[in-house]
Parts: structure tokens; C-alpha cells; sequence
């Protein structure tokens, strides 16, 4: 009975992620009682509403109540905005729904961050943080403590999914959902609720009115997402992040300059395997229960400018980002200092939006500032030739976004302008080879992982197709080799280093 009740208890310290078995028991369950219910419209979203709100819970605790709350807010505000046809109450209900959702995302994300600037500015850290615990207290109670506010699970996507909602309401791009059970659902659908990507609802709902229909090659196509995505989490980017990058971004100064460097570029690597290969597995999950999410990743390492490294990376977010806030603030309407301007505003709030730091804000701005430079140069380089526009574009374009990936990871400032000292001041080229040796495995994977990235789209379509389209007994002999590997790295939290000795 107490392991069975563990099942059902939230448990801060075992994350109820895809690289969690009980996960793939509780995927298991879903699908079952999706196939008991899948010929009917209600069952079906009723059960994976359930599922979807049982998933948060076990992912973040009793936090599932915002999104319950972000829920029921954006729903009926939707059916005002229906019913109400003066533009000043349409504009009242709109900002009630941004000053909830975002006043939840600011206050779990973003309240230890501004106490902190407003104790720096006044001198007065403690009496700031003091009003903080005031106001902490009168919302959740006396026995609430400030040390007691964590970021929510999810709480990033899942409020913005709702603002894109409204906002689509509002401008009348979208009939309000009558329903609370599909919009409920829509919002806490469980396969992209944690890390995206983020769906719009007038993609994602009209799903929910369709014939449940999967055949057999797409169920094999969403396999090979899913075991794609699981390499590229716990192969490429969990081995790498233990292995090298941790070790070298904690204490920089114990490593050479060429350890740093491969420290950086194994972040560039691990960074894009961690969120691509999630939203691949998400992807896969959807499908199989008869869902199409969004692509949210193309290669984005492959990009010959910034802009086009935004249109490949984390695809839903800036889309996002540019639907309902650079647009908003004017795009590139209002001339080239107001086009650079809303730039720089966008992106350094999309960095603020990954997380409460200064790092992330600069990060924002570093990015920010290589669009503008992107729209000035580009005039001057079109009459560059093929063969040396594109391996320059490259080059510039995969180093910027490496040296940006620096300010993303550090711990502080401090430690990104020590490892970028380190690779200037002790390369120390004849380590290279020992460095190698000692941890031959990192370095290997790193190498892989761009090789395979940097492959053609073609051939990858190509590879992705060939397993479909192969027969099932040698798909099932794949799948098991992949799920033994996966096992081997998930069941060890350090995979020894092989040293080779020529």
C-alpha cells in the first residue's frame, strides 16, 4: 500500500519528468484509457483533462491551483470579451486578464529579483525584502515564509499560452471556447505543459472536435520522435553536463583556456539537446494520442544570421514574442530607430523571460543587439559572393550565439568574464591532447552531436523515413537497442571516462 500511495503523493525530490520511469507507467495508464475512450469527445478530453491535471501535480505540487486559476480567468474573460461589444470594457476585461497572468509569472518569478534592485538603488535590501514578506504573508498567510517562494513548474508557458489566447479573443481572431472542459484542457495538455512548446489555442483546439485518428506510420513516427528526443536528453545532453560542463562552468580557474572553450561549445551542444529533445518527445507523445503540436526547433545552429537563427530556435516563443510584443510596440512600422528600439525591448524581455538574473537580461540584450547589427549589415553584404557569404554568415552567426550561451549558463558575471579570460590568458595548447584523453567520451559525444546536427535536412528526413517505412521486426530490434542505451546512461549518473592510450 505505501509504494501504491507513493504513486499518488507529490515528491519535491523526484521530478515526474520524461526521463522518469513512473512517468512512462503514467503514460502507459494514459494510453489505455485513451483507447477506452477515444470514440468519445467528452470522455476523451475529460480523461486527458484529469491525466493532464494529475501530471502537474506530480510535476509541481499543490501549484496546480494557478493554473486552475490562469484557467478559469482567461475562460470566462473569453466569453466577455464575446459578449461585450464596447471597446472600453473589451480593453478593461484585456487587462485584467495580463494583470492576473502576469502578475502570478512576476510575483513566483520575478519578486526575490525586483526586491533585490530596489534594495541595490535604495540601500535598503532588508526593508525591501521585508515588504515582500508583508505582502507574501497577507496573500498565503502568517505561517507563509518569503524563503518559501519557488518558481511553479511550467508557470512560463502555460501563462503565456492563456495572454495568446485572450489576446486572440480581443483582436477577434479567435471565437471564444464555450466549454471549460476543452479550454481546461487545452491549457494543461501534459506533453508540452512543462517546457513547451507553447500552443496557440486556435491551432491546438480545433483538435479537440476532431475524429481521433492515428495510423500505424504515424504512431512509428511519433516513436522515433520520442527516442530521438531521449537521446538527445539523457545521451548527448545529460552525459556532457556532468561529464564537462558543470565540472568547468563551477570552478572555471581550475581548467585551461581549451577546456573552457570545449566547456562552451559542450554547452552550445547540451542547451539545444535539452529543449529541442524534449519538445521532440513531447511532440511524439501528442501524436500518439492524436494531436499535432508545432515544430519548435529547425537546426538552429545551421543559421547564416541571427534573425535566422530566430526563426529556427525555440520557434514558439518568438513567435510568440513577435505576435504579442515587438508587433504591438510598433514592429518596424514606425521607422528604423523605432524598429531597433522595439528590437532591443523584445528580446531583452524574451531574456528576462528565461529567468530572474542580470545574466538573462544581458543575454537578452546581447541578442537584441545582433539583430539590429544583422539589419545594418545586411545591405552591405548582398553583393557578396555564395562562397563567402554563406561560411562567413555561418561562422559569425554559430559564434555570436556561443558567446551569448556564456551569460546564459554562468552562475554570475563573475564567472563569465573568468572563463572568457581563461580562453585568451591560459589556452595552454599543449594540454589539448590530455584534456582529450581524460574525458574522451564528452568530447566524442560533442563532435557527434554537431555532425549530426549540422547533417543535411534532406538526409535526416531520409534516415527519419527509412526506420518508418522498415520492417517491423527490425523497427522493434531498434527501438529495444535504443531503450538498453538509454537505460545504461539513465541508470548512471556519471558514465566512467574511457582513457585511451596511442
Amino acid at each position: 500500500m505505501s509504494e501504491f500511495a507513493h504513486i499518488w503523493r507529490y515528491e519535491a525530490g523526484e521530478p515526474f519528468m520524461f526521463t522518469s520511469a513512473l512517468f512512462w507507467v503514467f503514460f502507459g495508464i494514459v494510453l489505455l484509457g485513451h483507447a477506452l475512450t477515444s470514440r468519445q469527445r467528452i470522455a476523451r478530453t475529460g480523461f486527458l483533462f484529469l491525466a493532464s491535471l494529475f501530471f502537474y501535480y506530480k510535476a509541481g505540487g499543490y501549484f496546480f491551483f494557478l493554473l486552475v486559476i490562469s484557467t478559469l480567468t482567461d475562460f470566462f474573460i473569453g466569453l466577455g470579451l464575446e459578449h461585450f461589444t464596447r471597446h472600453w470594457k473589451r480593453k478593461l476585461l484585456l487587462i485584467i486578464s495580463l494583470a492576473i497572468n502576469l502578475g502570478m509569472l512576476g510575483y513566483f518569478k520575478y519578486a526575490w529579483f525586483v526586491a533585490d534592485i530596489w534594495g541595490d538603488i535604495t540601500g535598503q535590501a532588508v526593508e525591501a525584502k521585508d515588504w515582500l514578506a508583508i505582502f507574501s504573508n497577507a496573500v498565503f498567510g502568517s505561517s507563509f515564509e518569503v524563503d518559501d517562494i519557488v518558481l511553479p513548474v511550467g508557470i512560463s508557458f502555460f501563462t503565456f499560452q492563456t495572454i495568446s489566447y485572450t489576446m486572440d479573443v480581443y483582436r477577434r481572431q479567435l471565437a471564444p471556447v464555450h466549454n471549460i472542459l476543452d479550454f481546461g484542457f487545452y491549457v494543461s495538455f501534459f506533453p508540452q505543459l512543462v517546457a513547451g512548446p507553447i500552443v496557440r489555442a486556435r491551432d491546438f483546439v480545433p483538435q479537440l472536435y476532431r475524429q481521433f485518428s492515428l495510423t500505424e506510420k504515424q504512431a512509428w513516427h511519433a516513436t522515433f520522435l520520442i527516442l530521438s528526443g531521449l537521446l538527445k536528453k539523457i545521451v548527448f545532453s545529460d552525459y556532457i553536463a556532468v561529464n564537462l560542463v558543470d565540472r568547468v562552468f563551477e570552478s572555471p580557474f581550475l581548467y585551461s583556456g581549451f577546456e573552457v572553450l570545449s566547456a562552451i561549445y559542450g554547452y552550445t551542444l547540451q542547451i539545444y539537446c535539452d529543449f529541442s529533445g524534449y519538445t521532440d518527445v513531447a511532440i511524439g507523445l501528442a501524436l500518439l494520442l492524436g494531436f499535432r503540436l508545432p515544430l519548435n526547433f529547425n537546426s538552429p545552429y545551421k543559421a547564416l544570421s541571427i534573425s535566422e537563427f530566430w526563426h529556427r530556435w525555440h520557434i514558439s516563443l518568438s513567435s510568440w514574442l513577435r505576435d504579442y510584443l515587438y508587433i504591438p510596440l510598433g514592429g518596424k512600422r514606425k521607422g528604423k530607430f523605432r524598429t531597433h528600439l522595439n528590437l532591443m525591448i523584445t528580446m531583452t524581455l524574451g531574456g528576462l523571460w528565461h529567468g530572474a538574473s542580470w545574466r538573462f537580461v544581458l543575454w537578452g540584450i546581447w541578442h537584441g543587439m545582433g539583430l539590429i547589427a544583422d539589419k545594418l549589415v545586411k545591405p552591405l553584404t548582398r553583393n557578396l559572393p555564395l562562397w563567402l557569404a554563406k561560411p562567413a554568415g555561418f561562422f559569425i552567426t554559430f559564434h555570436f550565439v556561443v558567446a551569448g550561451w556564456i551569460l546564459f549558463r554562468a552562475n554570475n558575471l563573475v564567472i563569465a568574464r573568468e572563463m572568457t579570460n581563461r580562453i585568451f590568458s591560459a589556452f595552454h595548447a599543449d594540454l589539448i591532447w590530455p584534456a582529450i584523453q581524460s574525458n574522451f567520451w564528452s568530447y566524442l559525444l560533442i563532435a557527434l552531436g554537431f555532425i549530426f546536427h549540422w547533417l543535411p535536412a534532406a538526409l535526416k528526413e531520409n534516415l527519419r523515413g527509412w526506420f518508418i517505412t522498415m520492417h517491423w521486426t527490425a523497427k522493434v530490434a531498434l527501438v529495444a537497442l535504443a531503450v538498453v542505451l538509454l537505460l545504461q546512461f539513465r541508470t548512471t549518473e556519471v558514465v566512467p571516462f574511457i582513457y585511451f592510450r596511442f
